[in-house]
């Protein structure tokens, strides 16, 4: 554990106040309740929980700004989402290897981006490993997988399989590979906080919070000038946090073994595949924190050295954050 990084332990008061995931204090003192509306909203989206706060000083404003960053997050899923046959990513998956598959551009930005971390990372990010997320299924498996299957899939480097090129209608994208599928999973969650971050600045918000499960944008800074507190979940007591850190317009997303995962004869099974083995990455690390100057970086960072030493985490993600901040918990 990197405890110097931190600023003190919270209270499980604090922890029960805030939530799940990566947690940020928002609290007004009395003297500034008079200038600032404190809106808040919590909403399904990208198959977990996402919560918006924002400071203004007139709500109607707040909750409009928060109602078109919602609505970019939606966009989001409805576009990237590996579960939706009719998104981008659906589509691809069903069709581009044979022939290669219209996408916006937005989501050729991402997938672009994805494979950049392929490269950073040594292929320790693998976007087009979804057949491996899809064989292991953490969510809904007890056991694992035939060893046959899992080692089909194992140091294929897949990412390197996939093309993306314009054309006369926009993007697309094409499969050289049969075993390719795409899973945005580790990038297009930041990614949708970033617009949705965009969407609150376009609205005149000036300080807020965008959280996503374990991601979150830290817009300005707290009510009164202060950075903003955010805390860490402990992966081994997920109840409490390790501790809390400070941040004004950053983001910060974590990685953990602790949230999606299975049991088996005593082995914990996680969502977090390594693509030299094809199964979930086995490490001494359980969390993974990464800080970066926006989300859809620092989401594939924490999911790209999740399992790494923290020296190494940390210089493979400083290849493409040149300011990141890594934060190990063994």
């Amino acid at each position: 554990m990197t405890a110097d990084l931190f600023r003190r332990r919270p209270t499980r008061r604090e922890f029960l106040a805030l939530g799940t995931g990566l947690f940020a204090v928002l609290a007004l003192p009395p003297a500034l309740r008079r200038r600032y509306q404190l809106v808040r909203r919590s909403f399904p989206v990208m198959g977990t929980v996402a919560e918006i706060q924002v400071s203004h000083a007139d709500a109607l404003v707040a909750e409009q700004a928060i109602d078109a960053a919602i609505a970019e997050l939606q966009w989001v899923e409805r576009t990237m989402s590996r579960f939706r046959s009719d998104s981008d990513i659906g589509r691809a998956n069903l069709g581009a290897g044979r022939d290669g598959v219209d996408i916006s551009a937005a989501t050729a930005r991402v997938i672009e981006a994805a494979l950049g971390w392929s490269v950073a990372s040594d292929g320790a990010f693998d976007p087009a490993l979804g057949s491996a997320s899809a064989l292991w299924d953490v969510v809904n498996r007890h056991e694992p997988p035939p060893e046959r299957q899992v080692g089909r899939l194992a140091s294929r480097g897949l990412w390197r399989k996939v093309d993306i090129a314009p054309t006369s209608a926009g993007m697309a994208v094409r499969f050289n590979d049969p075993d390719v599928q795409l899973d945005l999973g580790g990038i297009a969650k930041g990614y949708g906080i970033d617009r949705a971050v965009t969407a609150l600045r376009n609205h005149g918000i000036a300080q807020g919070i965008v959280t996503v499960g374990g991601d979150l944008y830290a817009l300005g800074g707290a009510p009164g000038g202060d950075p903003w507190e955010v805390g860490i979940r402990d992966p081994h007591q997920p109840d409490r946090l390790a501790g809390q850190i400070e941040v004004i317009d950053r983001a910060v997303t974590t990685s953990g073994d602790y949230e999606r995962y299975f049991t088996s004869k005593g082995v914990r099974y996680h969502h977090l595949i390594d693509p030299t083995t094809g199964a979930p990455r086995r490490s001494r690390i359980h969390s993974v924190t990464v800080q970066g100057g926006n989300c859809m970086d620092a989401d594939a960072a924490a999911t790209a050295v999740f399992g790494m030493p923290a020296s190494t985490a940390q210089q493979v993600a400083r290849r493409v954050i040149p300011d990141a901040t890594v934060i190990s918990l063994t």
